[in-house]
């Protein structure tokens, strides 16, 4: 099956894949298809139809973004990887473990802090009140009170209030959250021409790195091309050199959703192709040797999500073989 008739499957079949807001698929730096359907729902408006100038959220994406910022500052020297973080609260005590969680633990969900990662039970989930309960003013500080529950590297968990924390120590390193929102335009957004990109802020200034960065489908195509092309955009290099096998590089591995790096999900194919993923089946699929992005923006419940899964691969097989 084609690129083409995969893409028709995708937005005529909600059913199987949920609904669809956009695909976008670059091969060699050209768009070989681009799809876009349905509408936003608004409480207090009409539906709005989905438009190549249509911001789209990124939900978890945000966090592979975060990667990229936190990469620059890694690489200006700004931030150290096995240093502890900065994280203030956790240096109030001479005798607090989490002193002794670096940045390296928190970009591989390696950190060992106690935190509930669901997206349905408000009872359980530190997620949901991180977002929009008793945390949402600052999520940061949610995040950082979780006490520890594991040694630091020896438990993988996937966490929101992880990336929460990163992005938080990203800022403090540039001079706070505006400071830190600035930087990313100016060092990762501008030089690739990703102008729709908007981070969202809590009210205490931290960028929600977790969840919230607004952007076109094209523009999260280019994020995704920054790192096809090895974190190097029209032969400037805007990442150091090795960040992206930093992001990609498998330190555990998740029952559900399989292999994950740092701040990036790697699929495990044949190709080593790596992703962004995000809430309700957002995704952007990155892989090199076919030279291939894969973004897919929509609505999709978890059920659907082995779907969305077969999709892609089904993408990167057409690729390979054309015609």
């Amino acid at each position: 099956m084609s690129v083409d008739a995969l893409t028709d499957a995708m937005f005529e079949d909600v059913e199987r894949f949920g609904e669809t807001y956009a695909v976008v698929v670059v091969v060699g730096d050209e768009i070989v298809c681009e799809r876009y359907g349905g509408a936003l729902p608004h409480f207090d408006a009409p539906p709005e139809p989905v438009t190549p100038q249509t911001r789209l959220l990124s939900w978890s994406m945000a966090k592979s973004i975060l990667h990229a910022a936190v990469g620059i500052l890694v690489g200006d020297g700004r931030l150290e990887l096995d240093a502890p973080a900065d994280v203030p609260r956790w240096r109030e005590r001479d005798d607090d473990p989490r002193a002794a969680i670096t940045l390296e633990h928190l970009l591989t969900m390696r950190d060992g802090l106690d935190f509930v990662e669901d997206y349905v039970d408000d009872r359980v989930s530190d997620t949901i009140q991180m977002l929009f309960g008793d945390g949402k003013d600052d999520v940061a500080a949610y995040a950082a009170s979780r006490p520890l529950l594991h040694e630091p590297d020896t438990h993988f968990n996937y966490s929101s209030g992880t990336s929460n924390i990163v992005a938080a120590v990203a800022a403090r390193a540039v001079g706070g959250g505006d400071a830190f929102v600035s930087f990313m335009h100016e060092r990762l957004f501008a030089p690739i021409g990703m102008q729709s990109a908007e981070p969202r802020q809590d009210a205490a200034g931290t960028f929600i790195g977790s969840s919230y960065v607004y952007a076109t489908a094209r523009d999260f195509a280019r994020f995704g091309r920054l790192y096809l092309h090895d974190g190097a955009w029209d032969g400037t290099r805007v990442l150091p050199e090795g960040w992206v096998a930093h992001g990609r590089r498998v330190r555990s591995v998740d029952p559900e959703d399989g292999p994950y790096g740092a701040h990036w999900w790697v699929v495990g194919d044949e190709w080593d192709s790596f992703r962004a993923a995000g809430y309700e089946g957002q995704s952007i699929l990155v892989c090199p040797p076919l030279d291939t992005v894969v973004v897919r923006l929509g609505r999709s419940d978890v059920t659907q999500y082995p779907a969305l899964g077969t999709w892609r691969a089904d993408v990167l097989a057409a690729v390979s073989s054309p015609g």
